[in-house]
């Protein structure tokens, strides 16, 4: 029989009265005792931590990771229990059996174990025995007995804060300080209603303030002192600073650092210290610099102290210098910084020691330092942190931190300024400390990381830097990319982007930034790139307008895609082939129709996978634009999120034939018509700089993409042009005498060829007169004439403001007449031609020619109300819609006043058919935008027909049933020809936990008849939104859409604590009595194609199989990786088709999860292929069974196909996919077979690889899938020098097989790999068959071909019967 457990021991049971009852009737076997362990565990590094006393057997916890997770629970770890070892960190556990019992061990969540002092961490006593402050007179009896060594050998007893400063969430300026004692400490529910009561609303989280929650009292006593308290509302991160919440930031120069002022509490506590400072006796240790010393204390720190005295005789060699210093009470001191100002003519100098005795409580402090403080001299440091000693051990270690700065890739981004750093954590800050020495040569180059050594006590958790510079030298403004601060003692790195100017001339004006860290969640680490994708789309969306013409070219195939009239498309078109045109038609931001140029009716489209022609009228025929940081596209199906365009190496269209290996869904995009004559254009050199001319006549590459930088195309010949400055006239941009500017007069010197760029849509300009000198850009932006010598420096992304037009074909004056009237026109002054030709200008102030058969003007009147903030305006026809446009004019303060009708002219409203409706729209949210609009009017300024919408309606969001966005129909002979339809919109979040958001969600409703627009859906039935379980009622007015065809939804989650479970919208449209239901069922926003999407389009259940995936039954079943099924008929196979991932709550231990699939066309089913792709935390995944059935006609029957084994790396046979065979009817159901895969590696020189190998079998009746070769049956080593190994595969008999596809991923060290040939043998039925692929070549990006994926074809067979 086990032992009864002790009292003081907890056993983790989570219902004591259930397992009292259960213990009681329970009969045990005598001959197997339950052996019960008695261990305490202790937290790395930490001997404030108390211990955790536990009782460990058998029926508490099954296994080792069981264990672990409820250590995780109870010891505060940033990530949770990893590793347990012995107290000294010698010995590693492993499992239940290595522990003893009575004996303690330490926690942590890394391999690096710190060791502690178990017989000090025993002795602490709880929080509330010391809560009671110690008197003055008890504190001198303490030190006298402890400290018997004389001055500067004072041991202080660091403790569990007492005192508590907390915060509300998301407002830094409503703060309590609280006193941790028996009363409000009994339980963590009792202090949270203590809570409630001092911040006068109810408490129900608390989180530390860098966002992890505190769960329990343990957590709360180990804080840092300050929490954040929290409604059911996410963290919201703040400025959070225990330290100085009160203080100002500043960072250049001491003169910037605020003194605190103490109140009226602090100045009964004030403490005063002397401070001896001693300077060493070596030659030259002494300064003529001003000195400062910084006191940190747990409370606060007292800034910058001058230590002022008798000018030249203050910290000289061998001197001892004593201060008087007045602090407020700061609290236990555990550090100080000394450091002085650089200033005078001998600034050098060498601090031997720092000595401090605090008067008030006779506490000594003794701080060796023993050091230069010199710019010329050790490390370049004019300061030093110390921390306070305890026992002669440092209270906090001395940490020198890796601070790594990227300067931006801009032009001109670099400075020769003088750049400081200041670096805040949970245990005060590094001051400002300037950023010295780099191990580059130069400091801050344009797209060059500098590396810098900041040393300083040890700051704890980073929350914030502030960095910037002094603004001297002749390059002063400073793009600044990020900054990454790598902590050598938690071994973490700290993410701070900036990405903005730090000068006095761009952007905001200010030369210094206060950075917040960036989350280090996994979905946060996309961050950057997102960041990155956000502005290349901002600068190329520009091609994507409504009515460009477009063409696509592929790198891979070197060829342009092309639609034909049959619907075939390939990518092997050139430039002049027709039938590579294609129209941009704009559904939503990066969502358009291409349809074809020749032929109006066809448009790309992505069906069941593949690119091909359809009506453009067909969902099929929306495509999502995912722009890439190589300035290339995918077109990814809006419908079917992951299915892209892709074509195959030999320009042909991907299909279920085509084989994996050689694709390629990447695109150029070409504009036409981008340097036509009269075209207005940019000429850009980066994501948000283009050449500009400045007032001198030069010209430089760092210009802003305004009109400054505005070019006027004047075309001379095919492919040669002019480029005219449009904001200077008769100012061109020439080459001559070795100088590159604008000064140019439009003789010969300003002709440039016109150089494409086909694989990248970038042009180069090179000088007809000057054959091979270019347009070219120094580092700093200034322009150059160069030679093409390959660097980037050469090539400019135009993009058009204004189109131009082509000269006329077929004229009957001579070449060189015509090039004479062209000239004679340019030159002459701007009022003679105005005067022969009336002109009319836009929004934008560019001229433009007579009105044409799409020109319209809008007037819009104006009510009672009036708004100054900025007008959108949507023009919908039968065939397209126009916008959003933007009514602005030049003298905007006088726009939309009360009782005020305005004009403006709308230019070429392209091919929209007949109107029938506007949506217009302000961007007001206050009661300053309050607006009452009586009319819009548009009117074609060629026919004069005018259009009438009236309105006679608010557009504000503080009116009853009132939005800041309507719609008005077309009215004719006082009817409108579409009613105005109010949508019922009910939007149900899931029952997950932590499903519900405070983030903004919109929603976009499309019908046959156009669309809504995306709506902020912010007025609902109840007072908050979207919380868990609960369905949002709202209501979206807009003129009838017809039938629905789908809904948008968007949620803008800043962090992951804001994501959002939708589980599905219904949208009812009241007068018909019809309901539209759409299923989401998943997490906003959400991963596709390696990107994070903050929207999905939801279209109306029609799924036609219903698959229901159930999970094992027991504890460790679950997954977090993210699932995929491939489906295969006797028509074709469909897939991958992404089910969701266990990080969203899916797939959990013991869960049955159902989802609705297309599998149209595919024919009669007869085998599936699911698995993952490995990722997360726990990806392992035991599979029960799969279920189909199908809906789409309704069927009774259920397909129930048995699976029952892991899919995980680390157990069974390694594989994280099963294949299961469907049973036909009418057939013989496939078999499951094992294909014995005997890969062969070369005997060259370096054959051998550590990557990643991956293999897919195909055969006459389908594939077995991407699989990885995981585990070798034969070595331990797999794909070493002249080796075989052997792997095994289970799928679905793939018939007679033809070919396979054998890839690397590139990772390790040795990533090349030679690979000889693969044999590849199986049994099915009595038959044998043994397969041959000779490769014989290398599968390395340096090595032949540069290749690391290859596709092998079968060249002999060998069957035993």
């Amino acid at each position: 029989m086990s032992k009864t457990p002790s009292t003081s021991y907890s056993v983790n049971q989570p219902n004591s009265s259930e397992s009292e009852q259960t213990l009681s009737t329970r009969h045990f076997n005598v001959t197997e005792p339950v052996v019960a362990k008695r261990i305490c565990f202790y937290k790395s590094g930490d001997p404030q931590f108390n211990g955790i006393n536990m009782v460990i057997n058998n029926r508490s916890y099954k296994t080792f990771d069981a264990l672990l997770d409820s250590l995780s629970k109870r010891v505060p770890l940033p990530f949770g229990v990893r590793n347990i070892s012995t107290p000294k960190g010698r010995h590693i556990i492993t499992n239940l059996e290595d522990l003893e019992d009575g004996k303690s061990y330490i926690c942590s969540h890394q391999k690096k174990m710190k060791p502690i002092n178990l017989e000090q961490a025993r002795k602490k006593p709880l929080p509330w025995q010391i809560s009671r402050p110690v008197s003055a007179r008890r504190r001198a009896v303490q030190l006298a007995k402890e400290s018997e060594d004389g001055f500067g050998q004072s041991e202080r007893k660091v403790t569990t804060p007492k005192k508590l400063l907390v915060f509300k969430n998301g407002d830094v300026r409503l703060r309590r300080t609280i006193v941790l004692g028996k009363k409000n400490t009994q339980t963590f529910e009792a202090f949270l209603d203590y809570m409630s009561e001092l911040m006068q609303y109810p408490v129900v989280k608390l989180y530390t303030t860098d966002g992890r929650k505190v769960p329990n009292l343990q957590a709360l006593i180990l804080c840092s002192g300050a929490v954040v308290a929290a409604g059911r509302e996410p963290f919201k991160p703040s400025n959070y600073d225990p330290l100085g919440y009160a203080r100002p930031t500043k960072l250049l120069g001491i003169a910037n650092c605020v003194y605190p002022k103490a109140n009226a509490k602090s100045e009964n506590r004030s403490s005063s210290n002397f401070a001896v400072i001693l300077t060493s006796d070596m030659p030259s240790a002494g300064t003529s610099s001003q000195v400062y010393i910084t006191l940190y204390g747990e409370r606060s720190s007292s800034g910058p102290i001058f230590l002022d005295g008798e000018e030249g005789k203050l910290f000289q060699r061998g001197n001892e210098d004593i201060f008087t210093i007045n602090t407020g009470n700061l609290g236990d001191l555990y550090k100080i910084r000394i450091g002085h100002t650089n200033a005078g003519n001998f600034p050098a100098w060498h601090c031997d020691e720092v000595q401090l005795l605090n008067l008030y409580s006779g506490e000594q402090f003794y701080f060796p330092a023993r050091r230069w403080l010199a710019s010329d001299q050790a490390d370049g440091e004019i300061c030093l942190e110390l921390p306070v000693l305890h026992q002669g051990q440092p209270i906090l270690p001395v940490t020198v931190y890796e601070v790594h700065v990227t300067t931006g890739e801009l032009w001109n981004a670099g400075t020769e300024a003088d750049v400081y750093i200041s670096i805040y954590g949970e245990k005060g800050d590094t001051g400002s400390r300037q950023l010295l020495r780099s191990q580059k040569t130069k400091k801050f180059l344009k797209g060059q990381t500098d590396n810098f050594l900041v040393e300083a006590v040890h700051l704890g958790h980073l929350y914030k830097i502030v960095i910037g510079h002094n603004g001297l030298g002749s390059g002063n403004g400073w793009f600044l990319d990020k900054v990454v601060i790598k902590d050598p003692v938690t071994d973490l790195d700290y993410t701070f982007l900036c990405h903005r100017w730090l000068d006095h001339g761009q952007d905001d004006g200010k030369i210094a930034r206060d950075l917040s860290v960036t989350d280090a969640s996994p979905f946060s680490e996309r961050q950057e790139l997102e960041l990155k994708r956000e502005e290349s789309w901002a600068a190329e969306k520009w091609k994507f307008q409504e009515g460009n013409t477009l063409q696509f070219y592929n790198r891979l195939t070197r060829g342009f895609m092309c639609l034909s009239p049959d619907g075939k498309v390939d990518a092997l078109g050139d430039k002049k082939n027709k039938y590579g045109l294609f129209d941009v038609i704009v559904k939503r931001r990066n969502i358009c129709i291409f349809s074809s140029h020749q032929m109006p009716h066809l448009a790309l489209a992505v069906v069941n996978g593949y690119v091909t022609g359809k009506s453009k009228g067909e969902t099929h025929c929306e495509l999502s634009v995912h722009l890439q940081l190589n300035h290339c596209v995918i077109l990814e199906s809006a419908r079917n999120p992951g299915h892209t365009v892709t074509f195959s190496l030999q320009g042909k269209v991907a299909d279920e034939t085509t084989g994996y290996a050689g694709l390629s869904n990447e695109f150029a995009v070409h504009v036409k018509a981008v340097f036509h004559h009269g075209a207005i254009i940019l000429l850009n050199t980066s994501l948000c700089q283009a050449l500009s001319l400045r007032p001198d006549g030069s010209c430089s590459g760092a210009g802003r993409q305004q009109q400054e930088s505005y070019w006027k195309v004047h075309k001379v010949s095919s492919g040669v042009c002019m480029f005219e400055s449009v904001r200077n006239p008769r100012m061109y941009l020439k080459i001559k005498d070795g100088q590159c500017n604008g000064t140019g007069t439009g003789d010969e010197y300003c002709h440039f060829k016109i150089e494409h760029n086909l694989e990248s849509g970038s042009v180069s300009l090179e000088s007809v007169r000057n054959k091979g000198i270019y347009v070219g850009l120094l580092p700093d932006g200034q322009a150059k004439p160069v030679v093409h010598t390959g660097e980037r420096n050469i090539i400019f992304y135009p993009q058009v403001i204004k189109f131009g037009r082509e000269e006329p074909m077929g004229t009957s004056a001579a070449p060189n007449q015509k090039k004479k009237e062209f000239r004679e026109s340019e030159h002459q002054p701007a009022n003679e031609q105005s005067e022969r030709q009336p002109e009319m200008r836009n929004s934008q102030g560019v001229e433009c020619p007579f009105p044409s058969d799409d020109e319209w003007k809008v007037s819009v009147l104006t009510g009672n109300s009036g708004t100054q903030v900025n007008v959108t305006l949507w023009i919908y026809g039968d065939r397209g819609v126009a916008g959003p446009i933007t009514l602005v004019k030049d003298n905007r303060e006088q726009l939309f006043l009360s009782r005020q009708e305005d004009e403006f002219q709308v230019i070429k409203i392209k091919s929209i058919g007949n109107i029938y409706k506007i949506r217009i729209e302000h961007a007001g949210a206050n009661e300053q935008s309050e607006w009452n609009l009586q009319k819009v009017t548009l009117q074609h300024l060629k026919s004069k027909k005018i259009l009438n919408f009236p309105a006679n309606t608010w557009l504000s969001r503080t009116h009853d049933n009132t939005d800041h966005v309507c719609e008005l129909p077309v009215v004719e002979a006082g009817k409108p020809v579409y009613p105005i339809v109010l949508y019922h919109v009910d939007v149900y979040t899931g029952h997950l936990e932590q499903a519900d958001t405070d983030s903004t969600v919109y929603l976009c409703i499309y019908g046959k008849r156009g669309d809504t627009g995306l709506r902020p859906l912010h007025k609902s039935d109840i007072p908050v939104k979207f919380q868990r379980g609960m369905a949002s009622a709202f209501e979206v007015g807009a003129v009838s859409l017809g039938k629905l065809q789908k809904v948008l939804l968007r949620c803008e989650a800043n962090t992951k604590s804001q994501y959002w479970y939708c589980d599905k919208v219904i949208v009812r449209e009241a007068e018909k009595n019809l309901d539209y239901v759409f299923s989401c069922e998943r997490w906003l926003p959400f991963m596709s194609q390696g990107v994070i999407h903050s929207e999905i389009e939801l279209y109306p259940q029609e799924g036609d199989w219903r698959i229901t995936v159930v999970t094992g039954d027991f504890e460790t079943a679950g997954t977090t990786a993210t699932v995929s099924l491939y489906a295969y008929g006797e028509n074709k196979a469909s897939g991958p088709i992404i089910l969701g991932s266990g990080k969203h709550q899916l797939f959990n231990p013991n869960s049955a999860d159902t989802f609705k699939i297309n599998l149209r066309d595919l024919g009669q089913l007869y085998k599936i292929r699911i698995g993952h792709d490995n990722t997360g935390d726990d990806p392992g995944w035991y599979l029960e069974e799969v279920r189909l059935q199908r809906v789409v006609p309704l069927s009774d029957q259920e397909i129930c196909l048995p699976v029952e084994c892991w899919l995980a790396e680390d157990k069974d046979d390694g594989d994280t996919w099963r294949e299961v065979a469907i049973r036909n009817p009418t057939k013989e159901l496939l078999p499951l077979l094992v294909y014995e895969i005997h890969i062969y590696t070369g005997s060259k020189l370096g054959a051998e690889t550590d990557s990643n190998v991956y293999i897919n079998l195909i055969g006459t009746r389908g594939d077995a899938g991407k699989r990885k070769l995981h585990k070798s049956k034969n070595n331990n080593v797999k794909f070493r020098h002249g080796q075989m190994d052997i792997f095994c595969i289970k799928a679905v008999s793939l018939g007679g097989l033809e070919k396979v596809l054998i890839s690397h991923d590139g990772t390790g060290p040795g990533n090349g790999w030679f690979l000889d040939k693969i044999v590849i043998k199986h049994e099915e039925g009595k038959e044998t068959q043994e397969v041959v692929f000779p490769c014989n070549r290398w599968l390395d990006e340096y090595q032949d071909d540069g290749k690391t994926e290859r596709e092998l074809t079968a060249k002999s067979k060998y069957f035993v019967i």
